[in-house]
């Protein structure tokens, strides 16, 4: 089952100060996190994004039905054999302080819950790492979501738990006989409802590569702006620039700064591939249907 896709939706905000409730545009949220906006009832800045209370998948027995997103760069996520010390080399590994330690931090590492969420957190969360995690050309996927229909949800939701790096240890959130979590997501489509989760949770994944192999190039190989690319590299650079901004300007001002990051021309790319790269981009939040008709198309692999 599919929730409606709204990247530009209101949001709900709650001041910590007086404890009023109001609905803002995203216009909104963009001026008050530069502070240029307070509470309206008590002139206070202590207002922050919390969640719509008629979202569906506050109601406990609907969770599962649901779809829910990830995004990753890893390509048989959620690994089932998961060894993060797997890729570790020698020289890593004693500088880690060796073997004892290493397993010791290889058990942290699967102990960390894992993340999905609305498909607006999906693709906010792919433009987060590209833009902050230097993974600008990293092949990236779209993940969909079944989660067993017994899975056991944690009555209510939490505050965002996430760390400073964005990791929750699953058995702090999750206790004995629970499968997940419920959080309110401050980071990625602020004021959505995200699942902090274990492997067992997941039924099955469906996965297409970003962007799809038939994306739209923005017409710009028909009108002919791909050959202004054939100029000396700085100016190659600041048309792509223009170009990314182009874009990015038609999308909401909350995902703006975080795509023009990600469609950044660097030299010595081929302009056709950059620009089919682009489009794809921004093609998965114009045009999300298209993505969802593409994972429809996906054998589920069970997990």
């Amino acid at each position: 089952m599919e929730r409606l896709i709204d990247f530009s939706r209101d949001r709900q905000m709650l001041c910590g100060g007086c404890g009023r409730r109001f609905v803002v545009d995203l216009d909104w949220v963009d001026r008050w996190e530069q502070t240029k906006e307070t509470c309206p009832g008590c002139g206070m800045d202590s207002p922050r994004v919390t969640l719509d209370s008629g979202d569906p998948a506050l109601d406990d027995d609907r969770v599962a039905q649901f779809s829910w997103y990830h995004t990753s760069t890893q390509p048989d996520w959620p690994t089932r054999a998961f060894d993060p010390a797997a890729v570790l080399a020698p020289e890593t590994r004693r500088m880690m302080g060796g073997e004892q330690r290493v397993s010791a931090w290889a058990a942290r590492q699967r102990a960390k819950a894992l993340h999905v969420g609305t498909y607006e957190a999906a693709v906010h969360n792919m433009l987060r790492r590209i833009r902050d995690q230097a993974d600008q050309r990293s092949q990236f996927y779209v993940y969909r979501v079944r989660l067993k229909p017994s899975v056991v949800v944690r009555e209510g939701w939490l505050v965002d738990p996430s760390n400073f790096v964005g990791d929750v240890v699953l058995d702090e959130v999750c206790p004995p006989g629970v499968d997940a979590a419920r959080y309110l997501n401050y980071h990625e489509d602020p004021g959505g409802l995200s699942l902090a989760l274990g492997r067992g949770a997941i039924a099955s994944v469906q996965r297409i590569a970003v962007p799809l192999p038939d994306t739209w190039d923005g017409g710009w190989t028909a009108t002919g702006k791909l050959a202004r690319f054939m100029q000396p590299p700085s100016s190659r650079a600041v048309l792509g620039r223009e170009l990314g901004a182009s874009l990015a300007g038609r999308l909401p001002v909350n995902l703006q700064d975080q795509f023009a990051s990600a469609a950044a021309f660097a030299e010595g790319e081929d302009p056709e591939q950059w620009a089919r790269w682009t489009s794809g981009l921004f093609d998965l939040i114009d045009d999300p249907t298209r993505v969802l008709a593409a994972l429809d198309q996906q054998d589920p692999r069970e997990v």
